[in-house]
């Protein structure tokens, strides 16, 4: 076991499978000499070279869309984008090509390619800076969506993107890549479409991802102090949803709060409760509770940024509210 950063986490795993398939490249902008705006690229550049590891101009469209065309030809591109709010100039390129393409093409071609890189509301990023690109892209047919949280389920996630034939939308949180973990000696994976037990509990069922898990579980210490037992589930997979793991917790529950980053209108918990609600409707003992980003770009200020997110006590006083609708 080795303690490793999660930005290392993420190299690591792009490294080892690089050095395994020959068909493994990067591209991004700055992600050659300078080794990518969070260095998940470092030293990759002068390990691999120019022809994989591969410098682009500010072109987001031109160079998703050059990628998705190497994923037809068969090379497994990894896209870096330097922040995923600029991905939206690559919507196009992500939904009508990299997500339909194999479904268009009569299943002539496979499109095995993952698209990384940081978002999330940072420290005073700014509005553009701070996008949360996982509800953008939820409706969009034939990609997959995953965020990690860890730096053990980063890179262990990060290596089974790479050798899935699909899409893969790999978010990472811009203020994650500092965490620390032991990460095992051994080569592992982890599959892309199962949802993680934090904690296992019976009063409720919390359900989160990214940035949020850390915001609950800061939370739980003080809802234990008053009695409560949650239960905590990463999702991990955006998409598709393990309603496997969730409807198992529900039924032991029978109640479900969201914490999420994203924005409250369309987002993931939005999906979450419909699907929720399609399918266990009868388990639940209270309405799902939601608690979600303000509906407003993210303001640069500070102390508004911060209250436009989730805070830990925002998470006790859900939990306290929902207990407390006794049936």
């Amino acid at each position: 076991m080795a303690e490793t950063l999660l930005f290392n986490a993420l190299r690591e795993a792009i490294d080892e499978e690089m050095a395994r398939d020959s068909d493994v490249f990067v591209l991004g902008e700055d992600v050659g000499q300078y080794g990518g705006s969070y260095k998940v690229t470092r030293d990759l550049y002068n390990k691999y070279g120019e022809f994989r590891v591969l410098d682009t101009p500010i072109a987001e469209n031109s160079f998703t869309g050059m990628a998705v065309g190497a994923a037809m030809t068969g090379l497994r591109p990894i896209v870096e984008g330097m922040n995923m709010g600029f991905l939206l100039l690559a919507f196009n390129q992500i939904s009508n090509n990299a997500g339909m393409l194999r479904y268009t093409s009569g299943g002539n071609f496979k499109i095995p390619i993952v698209i990384r890189g940081p978002g999330g509301v940072g420290r005073q990023l700014g509005a553009e800076h701070s996008q949360r690109l996982e509800a953008y892209f939820q409706a969009v047919p034939g990609i997959k969506i995953v965020a990690c949280s860890t730096p053990y389920n980063a890179k262990g996630l990060l290596k089974s993107a790479i050798r899935d034939d699909n899409p893969v939308l790999f978010f990472e949180h811009v203020l994650l890549y500092n965490l620390k973990e032991n990460l095992p000696d051994e080569e592992y994976y982890l599959p892309l479409d199962k949802a993680e037990i934090v904690r296992p509990g019976k009063d409720v069922t919390i359900l989160t991802y990214s940035r949020m898990r850390h915001h609950v579980m800061q939370a739980v210490p003080g809802l234990i102090k008053e009695g409560f037992d949650p239960e905590v589930i990463d999702l991990i997979s955006l998409k598709p949803l393990d309603l496997e793991t969730i409807g198992a917790s529900i039924k032991k529950t029978h109640r479900v709060i969201i914490v999420e980053e994203c924005m409250k209108t369309g987002g993931i918990a939005a999906e979450l409760i419909a699907s929720i609600n399609d399918r266990f409707f009868d388990e639940l003992d209270a309405p799902v509770l939601r608690l979600s980003s303000q509906d407003i770009p993210t303001p640069y200020n500070g102390t508004l940024e911060r209250l436009t997110i989730v805070q830990p006590a925002q998470i006790v006083e859900a939990v306290q509210k929902m207990m407390a609708l006794q049936v």
